[in-house]
């Protein structure tokens, strides 16, 4: 019999479907995954669902009784991405959607012990200021800038009141993974870009503008972190940023990228990625006989996504955006990560999977 059951709601984005691998191969646990598409080649039990429509919500969460944990890492994104992170709707409706699912789970897992929420550098205000380096949790965080982290974190702090359950708050940095048609993946969309560029030559350029360092974390790290938090004592009622242990710029790790598809670096030039076309795109796909999708189910949101963090149209650099690790590393998770070799892992991945092409 397994000894945990974890729910993974949103396992077809980016975090959920990394954590859903990471349970699905690990001893003693039952895995059930929770979103409105079935996560591709994962062998687990599957609800559909949206968590938008409370009544679903209270029907499916009567059959879920037996959850010991919940990894939250569902998303709602309104287009333009960037536009609507200040935006009161992506705010209601992402408090609305854990309160839809987490207030009927509550009353019927009886034996949950854990809940893991997703935030992000948000948290600083990275998207509105320079941070504070390094960024630490609690004493950096803006709490006067609306954010529905805000909204999440105040009523999972209100729910867990005198329970016997707990929870963990999780900061990853720019997440690096597998998913695909998702808001904030970058492979497919450097993947497409890549392979649409290299239709006219064997050069590469760097789009994106202006460095600035920042940090990384690979998706299955951060899934491994994820399932640290769901049993140590340490991680009770506690808030961490997570990211691979090193730092990186664009440019610096942009040569590594290019080799990984298969071309060269070559001098800067300035592309806005969200003009991609998706013309271009099928073309290229039907000439590899790809499995990837056309261009707008592939990289989702991701484009707008991708400008933003190469930092499309900045001709100076820009502050670092570093955060803290110290206090994970205190609680006991030491996991690294060498960000090149991240890239590298996840284009070949996608190359193995016939979603980009062969380098």
């Amino acid at each position: 019999m397994a000894q945990r059951t974890v729910l993974v709601a949103g396992a077809t984005g980016l975090v959920g479907y990394a954590a859903l691998k990471h349970f699905t191969q690990a001893p003693d646990c039952e895995v059930i995954a929770l979103s409105r598409r079935s996560p591709p080649g994962v062998k687990a039990m599957h609800v559909a669902l949206d968590l938008t429509d409370a009544a679903a919500c209270r029907d499916a969460a009567a059959n879920l009784g037996h959850v010991t944990h919940l990894v939250y890492a569902a998303l709602f994104e309104l287009p333009g991405l960037v536009e609507g992170w200040r935006d009161d709707r992506q705010i209601e409706t992402n408090g609305r959607m854990l309160r839809n699912l987490l207030d009927p789970l509550l009353k019927a897992a009886t034996g949950l012990r854990h809940v893991t929420l997703l935030q992000g550098t948000k948290a600083y205000g990275v998207h509105v200021r320079p941070l504070a380096v390094p960024a630490r949790e609690g004493r950096s965080d803006l709490r006067e800038q609306p954010n529905f982290y805000w909204a999440q974190e105040d009523y999972l702090r209100r729910v867990r009141a005198k329970r016997n359950w707990c929870f963990t708050i999780l900061r990853p940095v720019l997440i690096i993974g597998e998913a695909i048609g998702g808001a904030m993946n970058l492979i497919p969309v450097l993947g497409a870009h890549a392979a649409v560029m290299r239709q006219r030559g064997p050069i590469l350029p760097y789009p994106g503008g202006a460095e600035r360092v920042g940090q990384a974390v690979d998706a299955d790290l951060l899934a491994r972190a994820i399932a640290w938090a769901g049993d140590a004592e340490a991680a009770r009622d506690q808030t961490f940023n997570v990211t691979n242990g090193d730092v990186f710029s664009w440019p610096n790790v942009w040569p590594a990228i290019a080799r990984a598809v298969g071309m060269q670096p070559g001098p800067d030039e300035p592309f806005l990625l969200q003009s991609l076309g998706s013309a271009d795109w099928d073309q290229v796909r039907q000439r590899h006989a790809l499995l990837s999708p056309p261009l707008a189910d592939f990289v989702g949101l991701s484009l707008e996504y991708a400008d933003y963090q190469m930092r499309y149209g900045h001709t100076e650099p820009g502050p670092p955006a570093i955060v803290s690790t110290i206090k994970l590393r205190q609680a006991g998770f030491h996991e690294v990560m060498d960000t090149e070799l991240m890239f590298r892992k996840w284009f070949k991945l996608f190359q193995q999977q016939r979603l980009l092409p062969p380098p």
